[in-house]
């Protein structure tokens, strides 16, 4: 590890550490992975100079997934208040034969009776957390009751976009139970997993019933608009999604970034990318400007178009154009026209900024050592804007 790792802080030499480790993983050298993070451990006088909880978990889910799960699991357990190790712990418990002790663990960290009363209550794994960890623990060991049971005792059991009660259900066939929930579930997470279990089964109107009405009735009624296009496309409706889409999008309001997306990518599916820009282009002139979360959208339909030099040239007259993320974009589009070494030279001014993508396309060139010497610095990120131009003036650009 070169000298500024060394000199930079725990987190950064954990982070460092970590996704070496990662890339000798990947590339079958697991043994020499496994050392580098016992290493790294090892060396560490204290929990945070290990990197902290994300790192960690890192290191054990590697142990775990090269035949050291039990090692895996007593690197964990002393950490288990913190809710990324908790779920490590969880996760590799099962390989480690430990799933009793792991719910021994999370059943002394759920008051009886108690209810948290704001997101600051308790310290530590919060109940609600652990109620979550402990029912996927019962699931695998075949108690679904109790599983049930416990997660019907929390008002909210949706995380990340989907919902833990939902989804046992959905994996134990309890259909009717989760029609009843999907009901009420206010998210739309429940419905969205209906409409996927019907989908399995092949029932496809169904699942489209159940979108159109979890849109009437959600709080978050784009999330179902979404998933109903999504779906529609998967079966070549490609106008019907769009119609759905468009009617969303052109909604005063709703040509929210995400919305746009999904609106576009479906044209350019469809292979009508120019459709798509003539579009953005409408939505432009009714705004009379076009912020950087709607721009970028343009940018790979532009590629589509066979226009990607123009897309460079657009991106660089834009008022983000010289950002590290507007960086990005161009190399992105450069790499997917193969022109990768383009899109190094684009990241090389930015690292560390892009620096995951900035190593994958080393990596995609062969220059692995480059790649993990990249990973492996931890120097201060470059200024916002660029002293040097962000791409040449001259092709190739």
């Amino acid at each position: 590890m070169g000298e500024s790792a060394r000199r930079a802080g725990p987190a950064g030499r954990g982070a460092a550490a970590a996704a070496t480790a990662g890339l000798l993983e990947e590339w079958g050298r697991g043994e020499e992975a496994v050392a580098l993070a016992r290493t790294h451990i090892a060396s560490a006088r204290s929990y945070a100079e290990t990197g902290g909880g994300l790192t960690l978990a890192s290191f054990a889910r590697l142990l775990a997934r090269n035949g050291l799960a039990d090692e895996a699991f007593d690197l964990l357990r002393p950490h288990i208040d913190d809710w990324s190790l908790a779920k490590a712990l969880i996760d590799v418990a099962q390989g480690a034969g430990r799933d009793e002790e792991a719910a021994a663990l999370l059943a002394a960290r759920i008051p009886a009776g108690h209810a948290c009363d704001s997101p600051w209550c308790c310290r530590g794994l919060e109940p609600h957390l652990a109620i979550g960890l402990l029912a996927t623990v019962h699931e695998r060991q075949d108690r679904v009751e109790e599983a049930v049971a416990l997660l019907s005792t929390r008002q909210f059991t949706s995380l990340n976009g989907r919902d833990q009660l939902a989804d046992l259900f959905a994996r134990h066939n309890r259909i009717d139970e989760l029609r009843s929930y999907a009901d009420t579930e206010p998210l739309g997470h429940a419905a969205r997993r209906l409409a996927e279990l019907l989908e399995e089964r092949g029932d496809v109107d169904g699942a489209i019933t159940v979108y159109r009405q979890a849109g009437k009735a959600s709080i978050r009624r784009g999330n179902a608009a979404v998933e109903l296009a999504r779906l529609l496309a998967r079966y070549d409706r490609y106008d019907d999604a769009i119609e759905v889409m468009r009617a969303l999008a052109d909604a005063p309001g709703g040509a929210e970034d995400w919305i746009v997306d999904v609106l576009c990518t479906l044209y350019a599916d469809q292979g009508r990318p120019q459709d798509a820009l003539t579009w953005l282009d409408d939505l432009k002139a009714r705004r009379g400007k076009e912020e950087w979360e709607l721009f970028w959208i343009r940018l790979p339909l532009m590629a589509a178009c066979g226009r990607v030099d123009e897309a460079v040239e657009l991106t660089r007259a834009h008022p983000e154009g010289t950002t590290s993320y507007a960086a990005e974009h161009v190399a992105t589009l450069l790499a997917n026209a193969g022109r990768t070494e383009d899109a190094v030279i684009v990241l090389e001014q930015y690292a560390p900024a892009n620096t995951g993508t900035l190593a994958g396309y080393l990596i995609d060139l062969g220059r692995i050592k480059d790649a993990l010497a990249l990973l492996q610095r931890t120097d201060p990120p470059p200024p916002a804007v660029p002293t040097t131009p962000l791409w040449p003036d001259e092709p190739p650009f």
